[in-house]
């Protein structure tokens, strides 16, 4: 199948660039490779990453979301829904009416029911896609604010470890027996 055989959804408008070009300004993996100082730095960029992680969700929430469940969606008995975890994050996830079952086996099974009308397969594909992308998406920013504030914490240890040794003197200094490193 080429490029020109692929039906473009008719009913679902993924997300584009434009999208997320005012997301991609900010701190994000370019604030990754660099020389942390101290807790401070990785809590700044930890919670840089927690916003732009939230911007993501309302994204979804705002553009996808928002489309798959409105008509022609909406008449489907599995719909796009939400899912917080424990730890607040929200993902994108498959569910069917009464919320008994969830998951993309529900999407798969809609996709393979002849019940399902055929001009939506294409914008059903389209969704899943996006659906897809952004929970990886939200899931890496979500890990990497978590480990950031880890490595933070860690800092924060480490220094009180070496401002108790130190006291305030130079860790150059002299040691106990009088001699110097």
């Amino acid at each position: 199948m080429t490029g020109a055989d692929f039906m473009v959804p008719s009913h679902f408008l993924p997300l584009e660039q434009t999208d997320f070009q005012r997301l991609e300004h900010a701190a994000y993996l370019k604030g990754l490779l660099k020389p942390f100082k101290g807790k401070g730095a990785l809590a700044t960029w930890a919670s840089q990453c927690a916003v732009l992680r939230d911007e993501v969700i309302a994204l979804g929430q705002q553009r996808v979301l928002q489309q798959a469940r409105s008509y022609p969606f909406n008449l489907l008995g599995v719909q796009l829904a939400q899912q917080t975890t424990g730890a607040g994050t929200v993902f994108l996830r498959w569910r069917n009416l009464d919320r008994s079952l969830m998951g993309v086996g529900l999407w798969e099974a809609l996709i393979d029911s002849p019940n399902t009308p055929a001009h939506l397969i294409d914008d059903l594909y389209a969704l899943e896609q996006q659906r897809i992308v952004l929970n990886m998406q939200i899931s890496l920013l979500h890990s990497i604010t978590r480990q950031a504030l880890d490595c933070a914490s860690k800092m924060a240890r480490a220094q009180a470890a070496y401002q108790g040794r130190a006291g305030g003197h130079s860790i150059a200094g002299p040691i106990q027996d009088g001699t110097a490193l």
